[in-house]
């Protein structure tokens, strides 16, 4: 389970630009979630991921994971538990690397490195066999640089690395928002088979609202720091995306989107 509790958010304090984003923000995020966030600029969902990953420090307020006060937790120690995809295909792999060094670096995520070579090849049936979900002939090319790859291809990657340790959540930032259409929907499709396989509970942050209203098992619209609307269960699974497309263009329109 995920827990915000009274969140206070501040930016730019002490300038005349100051402004509070998150004020007594409360959200709370059952274990096996697949919960859509969707909103206008500004509204505060990657916000709120930041927050969750350790990438920004909250004001006041407490984060608590499974029980667990992570509020004040490294970054690259909740790194352990939480896997993320970013909505730039370049941030989740190596360019340099290639998909094999990428998978053996991701592979050995949270284990101690000794004098042993980096690269176990008895797993590379193991790689090949997680590339094949993709179905874009990436077992094929694990000798080639990923920085040749495309950016569907790469997103693709990404999505396996991110799963490939034992996280608790993975955190989907915007994550097809970079991609051209088909590629997006493959995407897609495979984010919501990995979450299902891994049973995580999943945070994704869309400007699509159909991904919003057909994947998931909650849906959650914000504007400015608040939860505006949240569906879960049978409700959300009825709702279609006239239901929310009304409050969601008021929003955008209030925010000057």
């Amino acid at each position: 389970m995920i827990e915000f509790i009274d969140i206070v958010k501040k930016f730019n304090v002490g300038t005349p630009d100051e402004t509070t984003l998150f004020d007594g923000f409360n959200l709370k995020i059952e274990k096996g979630e697949f919960v859509c966030v969707v909103g206008s600029n500004g509204s505060g969902k990657t916000t709120m991921l930041n927050l969750l990953c350790g990438s920004l420090p909250v004001d006041s307020g407490k984060i608590v994971l499974d029980g667990k006060n992570i509020t004040k937790m490294n970054e690259y120690v909740r790194a352990k538990y939480i896997g993320r995809v970013f909505q730039d295909p370049q941030k989740g792999s190596a360019a340099k690397l290639t998909i094999l060094e990428n998978m053996a670096l991701a592979d050995n995520k949270n284990k101690r490195y000794l004098l042993t070579p980096a690269i176990n090849k008895k797993r590379m049936d193991y790689y090949k066999s997680l590339l094949e979900e993709c179905n874009m002939g990436l077992e094929n090319r694990l000798d080639v640089q990923v920085g040749s790859l495309s950016g569907g291809q790469r997103q693709a990657l990404a999505l396996v690395i991110a799963n490939m340790s034992d996280i608790d959540i993975l955190i989907l930032d915007e994550h097809t928002a970079a991609l051209d259409p088909k590629s997006s929907e493959r995407i897609m499709q495979l984010t919501d088979m990995f979450v299902k396989e891994k049973k995580a509970t999943a945070l994704m942050v869309t400007h699509n609202l159909r991904y919003a209203v057909e994947y998931g098992t909650r849906l959650i619209m914000m504007d400015k720091g608040r939860i505006v609307l949240d569906k879960a269960g049978e409700e959300k699974q009825n709702t279609k995306i006239d239901d929310i497309l009304y409050q969601f263009n008021q929003i955008s329109i209030e925010c000057g989107n």
